[in-house]
């Protein structure tokens, strides 16, 4: 294996593995500006993903808008930083690994989008692997994306047209079901002096399951390691030997996120993990997404593989610097280094925070509409059982929705459930606006109420144990008791004592049910759900939590009392 020469200083560490290759020479005290620079090109690799249409500085009371205890993201910081950083090297790259767009505050999504894509623009991006929300609207609203137009339905926003984006969408692993041709390119080859770098886009393999069926039915979705481990063949008859993948899949550190861990590399696991260790260990660097992870390793797992991720929300930009030999176009040494994207020691750069305002001040109107008063913090932090308290609130307005005063669309519905990583934000206390609101369920989901036997429902129950899908959220008429087994435990014995409105579950009676159509449609895993029959679609998931927070006028935190726990 080629890597095993490789020398990485991880950044915010003493660990400098030493290398020595055959016929190069030391790297001499100026550091690189004699001898050392005639025989590499130095090359700089600015990573970030997941960034989710952050366009403003998200809420430093929470933990989304902190990197530990240091205040952090922003658009118009994360630009200066990253002309900052660009400015030492005129050999960078800028890239993403996908979710720029979808599940987005409201300045962003209100525009489909296109204020984080025209953001990303002025930063001077120049690539993206798509990732799993950017399909939130459908291939063909991506596709826009990329190339331009005004919206079909909404038209054109903020006085002038859209022009789409100028840095580049990969896709390597998404393919049309009709012709078996790739949505986007797999990869591009970036050319510098004396050297090649490939950068290749590796979409999440689960995608259907996490957005809309309607959204990827007529799309196929391949293994991400058998993807790129294809075209590796390919890239280097181009006389290409520096290959980097964003990928969208990630996985865990089992560490808290603080101005430390961004720089470690401990213990990682899941999905992304298995991922990279079946990638051909010719590629060189892997910037991941997906999970949130903030990650440093300069060699995942013994694969010889770097491998970073950059948290979420434009909160870090991941520094990468390879020096690449021009005899032998491979990376010979790399520094890595995740910097917090601080919001105290740059200036905000100006054509963002211009192009922030003109789109806020479109919204304003809407988003600032005060819909209630929170008591305290509407948290979506699960308890040991797996409830939220703002989960509960959800759940309990998507019944009110589908079953108090005014339905007159067929029978009330019983129960709801709620889909956990739906909820995409906290509220804080006091006055909750109509763009609070929006950040929490961004999605324009519909509510669908239909019916399930009983036997179903408690399939359902089951299943978010047995699968490991997910813990759903339920309104004030539905209780019931888990094992703390979880998935390990036999199956059709994780839950009991079921009740509805106090009384015993009946398996063969019929219930009404109200979920949002992603779950309807068996998202997150939950197959059981297309059982369901006699369907009602009504309102936005949206507009009927609005409209429940607008009927309560003050909204106390959810009990978090539905899900008992037991040994």
């Amino acid at each position: 294996m080629r890597h095993r020469s490789l020398a990485v200083l991880v950044a915010g560490s003493a660990l400098l593995l030493p290398a020595f290759i055959p016929g190069a020479t030391a790297a001499p005290p100026d550091g690189g500006k004699g001898e050392r620079k005639a025989q590499t090109t130095e090359v700089q690799v600015l990573a970030l993903n997941d960034f989710h249409g952050q366009l403003r500085p998200p809420d430093s009371t929470s933990s989304g808008g902190r990197i530990g205890n240091t205040p952090a993201g922003g658009a118009e910081y994360l630009a200066q930083h990253v002309r900052d950083l660009e400015a030492t090297n005129p050999n960078s790259l800028f890239v993403s690994a996908g979710d720029l767009i979808g599940a987005t505050p409201l300045v962003s999504a209100i525009f489909h989008d296109e204020p984080s894509i025209e953001a990303m623009n002025l930063m001077g991006l120049d690539y993206n692997g798509v990732g799993n929300h950017e399909f939130d609207e459908g291939p063909e609203e991506l596709v826009r994306m990329q190339e331009g137009g005004c919206h079909p339905v909404d038209g054109c926003f903020g006085g002038d047209g859209f022009e789409g984006a100028d840095f580049d969408f990969l896709a390597a692993n998404v393919t049309y079901k009709d012709s078996g041709d790739t949505i986007f390119p797999p990869y591009a080859v970036h050319e510098f002096d004396g050297a090649k770098v490939a950068v290749v886009g590796m979409t999440l393999e689960g995608t259907p399951s996490v957005v809309t069926a309607a959204a990827t039915e007529n799309l196929d979705f391949h293994d991400e390691a058998d993807s790129v481990n294809a075209l590796v063949p390919e890239l280097k008859k181009q006389g290409v030997e520096t290959i980097v993948v964003l990928l969208h899949e990630g996985g865990s550190s089992g560490t808290p996120l603080n101005e430390t861990t961004i720089n470690t590399c401990a213990n990682p696991t899941g999905a992304g993990v298995e991922v990279v260790k079946r990638f051909n260990p010719e590629i060189d660097l892997v910037v991941t997404g997906h999970t949130n992870w903030a990650l440093n390793c300069p060699d995942l797992a013994g694969t010889g593989i770097m491998v970073t991720g950059a948290a979420s929300a434009g909160r870090l930009v991941t520094d990468i610097d390879l020096s690449i030999s021009r005899a032998t176009k491979e990376v010979v040494s790399a520094t890595i280094n995740n910097v917090i994207v601080k919001r105290d020691t740059v200036a905000p750069a100006q054509d963002i925070s211009a192009l922030i305002a003109k789109y806020g001040e479109i919204a304003a109107p809407v988003e600032n509409r005060v819909i209630g008063t929170a008591t305290a913090e509407l948290s979506r932090t699960a308890n040991a059982a797996g409830e939220s308290s703002l989960g509960d609130i959800i759940a309990d307005a998507q019944l009110w929705a589908t079953s108090g005063a005014g339905w007159t669309n067929g029978a009330p519905a019983d129960i709801s459930f709620m889909n956990a990583g739906g909820i995409r934000a906290v509220i804080n206390e006091g006055p909750i606006t109509y763009g609070e609101a929006f950040s929490v369920q961004p999605f324009a989901n519909v509510l669908v109420t239909m019916d399930m036997t009983g036997a179903d429902v408690q399939a359902v129950l089951e299943q978010q144990f047995a699968g490991g899908n997910g813990v759903l959220q339920i309104p004030a008429s539905l209780t019931y008791v888990r094992t703390s087994a979880g998935p390990s435990g036999p199956a059709g014995d994780l839950v009991s004592d079921i009740r509805i409105n106090g009384a015993p579950l009946d398996p063969s009676a019929t219930y009404r049910v109200t979920v949002n159509n992603f779950l309807a449609d068996g998202g997150d895993g939950f197959s059981v759900f297309r059982n369901g029959t006699n369907r009602f679609v009504g309102e936005i998931d949206l507009d009927a939590f609005s409209r429940y927070v607008e009927d309560l006028g003050t909204v106390n935190p959810g009990p978090q009392n539905r899900i008992t726990l037991v040994p």
